[in-house]
């Protein structure tokens, strides 16, 4: 500062100069600028301070971020639970569900897909052909064209078909009521069919019943029973049929969850008296890399916090945000994340072997990590699961938390903090600027009229000096 006011008093000394000639307007900029840079300059580096604390913030915000995303889809793909695999992939794929875990081997034996009934309408010449007016009932039950056995669970679904309605509007209608019964118009070789599909599964069979509107008949064309045309019934409902261990089983659907511990079933195929097997591989190496990595991320953001909150030279040494996540990641390891473990099994980070060093860095401890692995693999896997609780989830909440920005104890709260306080920098630095403008301007302009004046006097006093050298001739 005593640099800057001592260079501007000497550029003022030399703008004045001796003598006429003066350069008024520089005169008058050096002078505004004299009376507002030691103010400008704290308003600019205190500008420069909050740019870069709003900077860190973000950084530190974002890699909490990255890091939360990237280990939810880690998490997600499955590979850090024990993953069943079949023998004969055509026969079914297999998957866990999400937060369970399994082992062993298991027979798998299909004698029979879950099907969907198929039932076509009467040939018309198009689809925009009109049918008739009135209501479509569809019942559910087992069916087949020797008889229908209703389903009294579910409920029948009537549609509304109205005066004019095209075959093409009652395929809409019937897919609008979202029954899992669906429909379209196939253009065939014998002319424009509506056509519908029920979900899988017998008792997912359907009859369609029809009540007329008696100024528009037609809509009865559209109705079917057991006992119908039977060319019209193009496939039969059942339900899927296999053998898990050689019991006999059977479901409605061809996916099945929860089939048994840790094993869900998705039905491609059949193999009568060929049994496939199931088993489930070790996901020992996964979790190992999946620590290792998380070790690595932290220590990232750690790096990165401890230079930000250093004492001496972080920028966000006192900041509430930052000293916050400093609290949380030194508590990490010891942070309960699995509350209702079972007795006996892991139920913190510090347990899969994550430690904290006395600079705010972690590190594995891979003995103790492969110690939890061998004695109980299941409860460790359970740990890296996409549900409430677990090692995403406490990730996930602290990158949440601090992407709160009304929360002042938050890195986004800094953010905004720093944010609203630069903005209102600005506004000081452009009224600043302002002020000195107006001084300037006043100053030209006061320098001005002096000038004028002292132009004037000068003139005045050449025009004597004149006289007097034009007297003093005559007087000789």
């Amino acid at each position: 500062m005593e640099t800057t006011g001592t260079t501007s008093a000497s550029s003022i000394a030399t703008r004045l100069g001796v003598g006429s000639g003066t350069d008024m307007i520089a005169l008058a900029e050096d002078l505004a600028r004299a009376q507002f840079e030691p103010r400008q300059q704290r308003l600019e580096s205190r500008s420069e301070v909050l740019e870069r604390q709003i900077s860190l913030a973000s950084t530190l915000r974002n890699m909490l971020s990255g890091f939360a995303s990237a280990l939810g889809d880690r998490v997600r793909n499955g590979d850090l639970s024990a993953q069943p695999n079949i023998t004969n992939s055509a026969i079914a794929k297999v998957s866990a569900p999400i937060g369970t875990s399994g082992k062993g081997t298991y027979s798998l034996e299909v004698t029979q897909l879950a099907k969907a009934q198929t039932l076509a309408g009467p040939a018309y010449s198009a689809a925009t052909d009109t049918v008739g007016a009135g209501q479509l009932t569809i019942r559910f039950g087992a069916t087949d064209n020797a008889g229908f056995t209703a389903d009294t669970s579910k409920d029948a679904v009537t549609i509304d078909i109205a005066a004019g309605a095209t075959l093409a509007d009652v395929a809409k209608a019937i897919n609008a009521k979202g029954s899992g019964v669906t429909a379209y118009v196939s253009q065939t070789t014998s002319g424009a069919q509506l056509v519908l599909k029920g979900p899988e599964g017998t008792k997912n069979g359907f009859v369609i019943e029809a009540s007329e509107d008696a100024a528009n008949p037609g809509l009865a064309n559209l109705a079917w029973a057991p006992g119908d045309d039977p060319a019209r019934l193009l496939a039969t409902s059942g339900d899927a049929a296999y053998k898990l261990d050689g019991l006999e089983r059977t479901s409605a659907s061809n996916t099945i969850e929860n089939a048994a511990p840790g094993l869900s079933l998705d039905l491609t195929g059949t193999n009568p008296g060929n049994p496939t097997t199931i088993g489930f591989g070790d996901p020992k190496a996964a979790v190992i890399s999946a620590m290792t990595d998380i070790v690595g991320a932290l220590n990232e953001i750690a790096a990165e916090l401890n230079s930000a909150t250093d004492p001496l030279t972080g920028d966000l040494a006192r900041d509430y945000g930052a000293r916050a996540l400093r609290r949380e990641f030194s508590s990490l390891g010891s942070t309960v994340i699995m509350p209702n473990a079972a007795e006996g099994t892991p139920r913190t980070l510090a347990e899969l072997g994550l430690g904290i060093q006395r600079d705010g860095t972690f590190k594995l401890d891979n003995a103790r990590l492969e110690q939890a692995l061998a004695k109980d693999p299941e409860a460790v896997a359970a740990m890296f699961t996409p549900g409430i609780n677990g090692i995403f989830a406490t990730i996930d909440k602290i990158a949440r938390n601090n992407a709160i920005s009304t929360d002042p104890g938050s890195l986004a709260g800094s953010v905004s903090r720093y944010t609203a306080l630069s903005q209102d920098l600005t506004e000081d630095l452009t009224e600043l600027a302002e002020k000195q403008e107006t001084l300037r301007a006043s100053m030209v302009a006061r320098f001005s009229a002096s000038e004028a004046r002292i132009s004037s006097s000068q003139s005045t006093l050449e025009f004597l000096k004149s006289q007097i050298e034009v007297w003093n001739s005559q007087r000789n």
